[in-house]
């Protein structure tokens, strides 16, 4: 008997749609011919041993592509984290962090295993395509100084000994799962560690609206078990390059966040919040080579502070 699908939601900037079965043991992905590209490079990547779904069925029905792969559990990371707090904001569970810790590990010793030198051009295409620079700059102009470009290229130069890999781009604790990592959408080139290292840290760009953080022991456990699938990685220890990895989810952060409708107070507000959290970010890492995500303020609290007195306004 053929399945029944049941809409889940949208594709995140792009075309077609998720589904899941009835007994939600199977997800079909549609979407167009950029959707196809991800499944042949899902299988690719799968037989390089990366913790991803299997792709179990694949077609076309003439206008639309789409693929099946199997469920990897009922609850993401992320919604473990947020049931187990209850809707309150407080520290996730050491359980999560060390599931994501694991997961996490198994992803970045098949990158290093399959990792190849960088080369300028390589890193350059990261920036552009990680960061969605061309659009984050397109709706900052103000931000495309040769300043914000200077910072960008100390970066890469910091990093032209790290080896690249095969890399999500989008990965945190919604695409993964105990069993393996889902969402391979945006994905490409990066230098090894920048997908898992940030994981943690990442949530800070939330504004506190996900109810959890980590404490920085919990971020200094998850570095550690990171580091130890890392030790046979060519080049240069991922975690010293962590500030070069936040500098660029900081621009990610902010892609399209300008609203359509300016007199939308609420996507104003959160826009001119992801804006600051780049300028903050891009002056720690100019300032220490590292970036505290620790000190950026929560949504709430750049809200209640008088308008003339935040930075990254527009």
């Amino acid at each position: 008997m053929e399945d029944e699908w049941t809409f889940v939601k949208k594709r995140t900037a792009a075309e077609g749609a998720v589904w899941v079965n009835q007994d939600r043991s199977r997800y079909r992905r549609t979407g167009d011919r950029q959707l196809e590209s991800e499944a042949m490079f899902q299988q690719r990547i799968a037989t390089l041993g990366y913790p991803v779904p299997a792709v179990l069925e694949t077609g076309s029905d003439g206008t639309e592509f789409f693929f099946v792969e199997p469920s990897l559990g009922p609850a993401s990371l992320h919604d473990a984290a947020w049931n187990a707090i209850g809707g309150a904001y407080r520290q996730m569970p050491d359980t999560v962090v060390d599931e994501a810790a694991a997961v996490g590990a198994q992803l970045l010793a098949a990158q290093a295993k399959h990792a190849k030198p960088a080369t300028r051009d390589a890193l350059n295409t990261w920036v552009t395509e990680a960061g969605w620079t061309v659009n984050v700059f397109a709706e900052n102009p103000d931000l495309d100084t040769p300043h914000t470009r200077a910072v960008l290229e100390t970066a890469l130069d910091r990093l032209a000994h790290t080896p690249m890999c095969w890399a999500h781009y989008d990965y945190g604790l919604p695409n993964a799962f105990p069993a393996g990592i889902i969402d391979w959408q945006h994905h490409g080139l990066a230098p090894v560690g920048y997908d898992t290292y940030p994981a943690l840290e990442i949530i800070a760009f939330k504004g506190g609206t996900k109810g959890y953080y980590a404490t920085p022991t919990q971020r200094e456990r998850y570095t550690a078990a990171l580091d130890e699938a890392a030790l046979h990685v060519p080049g240069t220890r991922p975690s010293r390059h962590l500030g070069e990895f936040l500098l660029i989810k900081a621009l990610f952060f902010l892609a399209l966040m300008k609203p359509a409708d300016l007199t939308n107070t609420d996507k104003v507000l959160k826009w001119n919040y992801r804006r600051t959290l780049f300028t903050m970010g891009a002056e720690q890492y100019e300032r220490t080579g590292h970036i505290d995500t620790a000190a950026f303020p929560s949504l709430d609290d750049f809200a209640a502070q008088p308008e003339h007195c935040r930075t990254g306004g527009a």
